[in-house]
């Protein structure tokens, strides 16, 4: 059963929110950042650091106009919930700019009961970056990436707005029990590498009410991942809702416990997937699962791919070694851009097992011939309407 809100969940949510409302609060201008400021991250970081220390609930401010922010590191452990309050908008430098922080813009790490909320936005200045730095079919992995959260536990992240990361615009790494709810992602479909929400090690992860515009996948899964659950989520334009790519790298831990549901991807590259190098490291992904799903005008809907390699490198001849099971595909309807609406290619050497597709209603709304599905090393349970038909089996 998917963890939609769990009762911790739910007396964390209420503890966060109730000990914001008689907060301190530690505004940048009122620690010398002003709007024709070059860079206002001494600022923040005195406004951080003394709402960190309080031992009561605090609030960082970041009123109504724009400020130029270089970086800025705001750790933990503090001593009381802290709520980020962003009213107006953090500006990034543009590409020709100097990174100290390698590819960090703004990290929170090592924080438990956070909360991130306001009207405002993080504005990553992309386009001084993108087909720029790198070529456009070349991984840009040193780009700066918009918000980093490290090792952050019990918070909440609401109502503000990612916009042109120059990379990722979210990353989380080893996080447990976080909430996106009313989040906004912003960057237009030219945009390279640029990842929505990226959930590496992390579990008890929840995004909802959730809209994501950009030029890459709009939530990634990457290994280490458990327990991660997606609903009303808006996608597209962007490359779908991905668990992966898995397989790259060498002692990946195991994905398990992912539930996608009540979603509307439109316009695009790919639906709802999963995808492996071939030729990978030894690795897991299980108990995944997509339902409810709305596709407009969505190319490649459903999709499992474990002869994923992008820029030609790796070895596709060779058989992915990721074991996937327990999928399931269910109430999948709307609109197909590519013939191919269904494709389920699993690796030869080890089968995806106890895969389930049922009640897919799908119609292509291109001219390059009839709808079809592929299955390769799997044999799905199906039931309920299935338009395309599934599938023709190969091995």
């Amino acid at each position: 059963m998917s963890p939609i809100l769990s009762l911790c969940g739910i007396v964390n949510l209420f503890i966060i929110l109730a000990s914001h409302g008689k907060a301190q609060v530690f505004d940048i201008t009122k620690k010398g950042a002003t709007t024709s400021s070059s860079d206002i991250s001494k600022s923040l970081l005195e406004a951080w650091n003394g709402a960190c220390a309080s031992s009561t609930p605090s609030k960082v401010l970041v009123p109504k106009g724009t400020f130029q922010l270089s970086a800025a590191m705001l750790q933990g452990p503090c001593k009381a919930p802290i709520n980020f309050d962003l009213e107006g908008t953090l500006q990034a430098p543009g590409l020709g700019s100097s990174y100290s922080s390698g590819n960090n813009w703004i990290v929170f790490a090592y924080v438990d009961r956070l909360t991130i909320s306001g009207t405002g936005t993080f504005d990553g200045r992309g386009p001084t970056a993108w087909g720029k730095k790198c070529d456009w079919n070349e991984f840009c992995g040193s780009l700066p990436i918009n918000l980093r959260f490290n090792f952050v536990t019990n918070s909440i992240i609401e109502d503000i707005t990612s916009k042109d990361s120059k990379q990722f615009h979210v990353n989380l790494i080893g996080c447990k029990n976080m909430t996106f709810q009313h989040f906004h992602v912003l960057a237009p479909e030219k945009s390279l590498n640029t990842d929505g929400i990226h959930i590496g090690k992390s579990s008890n992860i929840k995004i909802t009410n959730t809209t994501i515009e950009t030029g890459d996948d709009c939530i990634s899964i990457g290994d280490g991942s458990n327990q991660i659950t997606i609903t009303n989520v808006t996608c597209g334009p962007g490359h779908g809702i991905s668990i992966g790519s898995l397989g790259k790298y060498k002692d990946e831990e195991p994905v398990k416990g992912v539930y996608v549901k009540s979603c509307t991807l439109k316009n695009t590259q790919n639906g709802v997937r999963i995808k492996t190098w071939p030729d990978s490291k030894p690795g897991a992904a299980s108990d995944l699962h997509f339902e409810d799903i709305t596709m407009e005008n969505v190319g490649n809907p459903v999709l499992i791919d474990q002869e994923y390699c992008p820029f030609n490198g790796c070895k596709a001849k060779l058989p992915s070694n990721v074991k996937i099971s327990n999928v399931s595909f269910k109430r999948i309807r709307g609109t197909s851009s590519t013939p191919l609406a269904i494709k389920l290619v699993c690796s030869g050497g080890m089968p995806c097992q106890n895969v389930v597709v049922s009640d897919i209603n799908l119609k292509y709304n291109g001219t390059q011939g009839s709808m079809s599905s592929e299955c390769k090393n799997v044999k799905p349970a199906v039931s309920g309407t299935l338009n395309p038909p599934i599938c023709s089996i190969t091995h």
